[in-house]
């Protein structure tokens, strides 16, 4: 039995999911808005209302790039401010109903590409693909939090 090298396989996977990402992202053009704004947006769309610093914090940057973030989507009316109920010093940023649909409709083009892309594989590969899957969502949730 030939031994399976962890680093070798990190470095396919890695290389694999950033050409596939990359793919994916041209739907992101369509939006007219741009990858920060997109992946902050991201954030709070699928993972709920965040305070600025943990906004920041989970876009790897500073709090005043993340505030001049949020006050350009806000004044795109994709997001909006509002008090924390447990703390009514504190402001929650959520996503507004514009900017949800405008996510839901990057997220439908990006998996119409990815289907596309699929399309040509057997069910075998898509079934491996679907175990594969399964094991890259285990190792991405593992110890991890925003």
């Amino acid at each position: 039995m030939t031994k399976i090298d962890p680093g070798a396989v990190a470095e396919r996977l890695h290389a694999a999911a950033i050409r596939l990402i990359r793919r994916a992202r041209v739907a992101d053009a369509e939006t007219k808005v741009s990858p920060p704004k997109l992946s902050a947006l991201s954030v709070l769309a699928f993972l709920g209302p965040k305070s600025l610093s943990q906004l920041a914090e989970a876009e790897h940057v500073s709090a005043p790039t993340m505030s001049k973030l949020v006050a350009d989507l806000a004044s795109e009316g994709l997001v909006a401010k509002r008090a924390d109920h447990a703390d009514r010093r504190c402001v929650q940023i959520h996503v507004t109903s514009r900017g949800r649909a405008l996510m839901e409709e990057r997220r439908r083009r990006r998996l119409a590409i990815l289907r596309q892309r699929f399309a040509d594989f057997t069910p075998a590969e898509l079934r491996t693909l679907s175990e594969a899957a399964e094991l890259i969502m285990r190792a991405a949730s593992e110890g991890q939090q925003l």
